[in-house]
């Protein structure tokens, strides 16, 4: 069987040769400047320099033994890790990273593969599909269209810049062994908790109003203290524009008379991925919202944003609200 090195090369090459035309598009993609919606694309605040430091006393979680302070939780190379009894043995790359140049990445993309909304899911998806993305932040054909957007700037700099192939690899199988779990609620509604941003995402102001949820998905913790001990048992909740999933469901099935083209096509009769093309049921909304807007800028254009350019050339960010809540929305 060839290396999964070897697979993902097979793959890039294939899509570019069978592809020309889309490499044109690619290469002659010179549409202005996209502003990203602040919600998608989460900015972190100014550090406040009075805050208080964290509490240094042990930490528990639900259903674990362990304990960790806060500080241990916020270890780049040294992961809390609640629930080992929950995913396979993680090689060292994953649980440690290489201090000084690759931080951990289950510190990101949590120990069970889950990740959370600034970044994403590993669980299960084709080892050769994340070695592939590896090298395309390696290589700058991955980036985000929010120069910004610190999870992925950190992703290229702390991670793909200096991981080894080896390690790469090594991530990929650990992290594509796993089966993903229900992790994301979703729910529309008009109105939604008054938020805002921090450690990359949404959070609800304390005792604040509700307000309208307009053209957003407002995606948060369940619980953000459980979240911020980077607790992989603690998920999250996806507020919705009412009527998303119907519309979504429509663009995804049948891709609305050629305004795109049927998910199914790619990804499976179910969604949940074939071959290695992944998955796309049951991943963060921000997420996958994140994902669209950057293939249709250009911000991801390796083998596999040059074959999505012409499927979300014309969708408009609310089709992309729509596809992602509805996609969320599935079983993983």
């Amino acid at each position: 069987m060839p290396s999964i090195r070897r697979v993902s090369s097979l793959i890039a090459a294939t899509a570019l040769f069978s592809l020309p035309a889309l490499l044109a598009l690619a290469a002659t993609n010179d549409s202005p400047e996209q502003k990203t919606p602040y919600w998608a694309y989460v900015l972190n605040p100014p550090a406040d320099p009075n805050a208080p430091p964290p509490d240094p006393s042990p930490r528990h979680v639900p259903n674990s033994s362990a304990s960790f302070t806060y500080a241990e939780a916020q270890d780049y190379f040294h992961v809390a890790d609640w629930h080992p009894d929950g995913h396979p043995l993680m090689p060292s790359i994953v649980s440690s990273g290489r201090k000084p140049d690759v931080i951990a990445c289950a510190f990101c993309h949590l120990p069970n593969g889950q990740g959370k909304p600034e970044n994403s899911s590993l669980a299960g998806l084709p080892a050769a599909y994340i070695f592939e993305q590896m090298t395309d932040f390696q290589s700058g054909a991955r980036k985000s269209s929010e120069p910004k957007h610190v999870p992925v700037a950190t992703m290229i700099a702390r991670a793909a810049a200096h991981a080894t192939a080896a390690e790469s690899e090594s991530a990929a199988n650990y992290f594509s062994s796993m089966k993903p779990r229900p992790w994301i609620r979703v729910v529309e509604t008009d109105t939604v908790p008054q938020t805002h941003p921090d450690h990359f995402m949404l959070v609800a102001i304390p005792h604040a109003s509700s307000e309208p949820i307009g053209h957003r998905i407002i995606e948060m913790a369940e619980n953000m203290d459980l979240t911020e001990l980077r607790d992989d048992h603690s998920p999250f909740i996806a507020y919705v524009p009412k009527g998303s999933l119907a519309r979504g469901e429509s663009l995804a099935l049948t891709g609305e008379n050629g305004r795109t083209l049927p998910c199914n096509l790619c990804h499976g009769s179910d969604l949940r991925g074939q071959a290695n093309v992944p998955s796309i049921a049951g991943r963060s909304p921000s997420y996958i919202f994140r994902q669209l807007f950057d293939m249709q800028s250009g911000a991801r254009h390796g083998a596999t944003g040059i074959q999505m350019q012409p499927v979300v050339a014309h969708l408009s960010e609310d089709d992309m609200i729509a596809l992602s809540a509805y996609l969320a929305s599935l079983q993983p």
